[in-house]
């Protein structure tokens, strides 16, 4: 006759205890909107306690000054925010045609363009853009005795565009790669030739893919334009960010600087709104 064992507790084992909160036992639904309702309620202290302990007139005379700010339109406008816009657009359309020529370089089958793109692409990407700058601005000079010949922007132009030529070629390629390989042989099944496919079918779907990367790209470079003060402008050529600093050592003033803010988000918040309306519209074509 088989003996009937009463198990007891397992001793030996490890003791397991439940937690319990106020908010686990509520439903799911329920404890969402308290836990929502609590982080609202601290964002509400913070902001209090924020608006209360701020020297709100040392604020508004030192970085929201209408009087010191009056004086700067319309030069702010009219050039600092006009050579601004101008620095980016050349310096990303000569970015856009290296970066492109550099992405077929990197998807050539030719083994020593590749070599060529891939050491230009890492090169850029690993100095920072102030060095490159200083060194076409004092280093070519100092070591030819010489400035950089064509125009006056020709240092501008390489100092934005050449770099930003790195970051664009390896988006460019990757939107080359994300056309489906059948598109291209699609288009050497009618006879097409390699490089009439590629300039016909494959760019141009793949700049729709990368357009809101592109706008990005264009975005930071807006903000790096402020570098090229270093590279020497005049009155009539400097940009946003020298305007702000020179109108802040006459004015003694942070509203200068404000306002050469906002002049940036002017451009970059409509590049913003942009890109976020191009990925909506490439993920409902999807």
């Amino acid at each position: 006759m088989a003996l009937s064992q009463d198990r007891g507790p397992d001793v030996g084992g490890p003791l397991r205890r439940r937690s319990w909160s106020p908010l686990a036992s509520m439903p799911r639904t329920r404890r969402t909107r308290v836990v929502r309702g609590i982080q609202y309620a601290v964002f509400v202290v913070l902001l209090v306690a924020v608006v209360l302990t701020v020297d709100w007139p040392t604020i508004r005379e030192g970085y929201f000054n209408l009087d010191k700010a009056r004086p700067l339109f319309p030069e702010v406008l009219t050039t600092a925010l006009k050579n601004t816009l101008i620095y980016t657009a050349m310096g990303f359309a000569f970015g856009l045609v290296l970066g492109l020529v550099l992405a077929l370089m990197r998807l050539s089958q030719v083994a020593p363009y590749r070599w060529l793109a891939n050491i230009y692409i890492e090169f850029f990407r690993g100095i920072p853009l102030l060095l490159w700058l200083f060194f076409l601005g004092y280093g070519v000079p100092t070591a030819t005795g010489r400035q950089l010949p064509f125009s006056p922007y020709s240092a501008i132009v390489l100092g934005l565009g050449m770099p930003a030529a790195a970051y664009l070629a390896e988006t460019i390629r990757a939107g080359i790669q994300a056309v489906p390989k059948g598109q291209l042989e699609a288009a050497r099944s009618l006879g097409m030739s390699q490089p009439r496919a590629m300039v016909s079918i494959v760019i141009p779907q793949a700049f729709r893919i990368i357009i809101p990367p592109l706008t990005n790209e264009l975005i930071v470079l807006t903000k790096d334009s402020s570098l090229v003060a270093i590279l020497g402008v005049t009155v009539g050529t400097k940009e946003l960010t020298k305007f702000g600093r020179d109108e802040l050592n006459t004015l003694v003033n942070a509203t200068p600087l404000v306002v050469a803010g906002l002049c940036y988000l002017l451009i970059t918040i409509p590049l913003s709104l942009l890109v976020r309306r191009l990925e909506a519209r490439n993920a409902r074509a999807r």
